[in-house]
């Protein structure tokens, strides 16, 4: 039997938080991301463009990290890049403003996103 393949992103992106349903994991996403901002400020403000491989290394270490030791699950990135990669731009945002849906997370009643 074969899952459904997602084809939109307003399928995929409850799909991506229900992947992240651990704080730390969500966590060490946002810490990702915000050196991935940091890092490209600094190449782009330096014209150190030889530096922009570092970001991609940043942004999924830190990611992966959480996947493998505290969600204990495989990266969406690995089957969905484009959505995936789109989600955790969404996903930074909506912590940053307050709106990320609590209902795919796990000790819901502690969270303070």
């Amino acid at each position: 039997m074969s899952e459904k393949k997602i084809t939109t992103f307003k399928e995929f992106y409850p799909f991506y938080l229900a992947e992240h349903s651990d704080p730390v994991c969500r966590g060490l996403h946002y810490i990702g991301s915000l050196l991935v901002l940091t890092a490209l400020g600094y190449v782009l403000a330096t014209a150190q463009y030889s530096l922009l491989w570092v970001l991609p290394v940043i942004g999924y270490g830190f990611a992966w990290i959480g996947h493998f030791f505290y969600e204990h699950n495989k990266p969406a990135t690995f089957k969905y890049p484009f959505y995936s990669f789109a989600s955790d731009w969404v996903m930074l945002f909506q912590f940053l403003t307050g709106t990320l849906p609590k209902q795919y997370f796990k000790n819901t009643e502690n969270v303070t996103e």
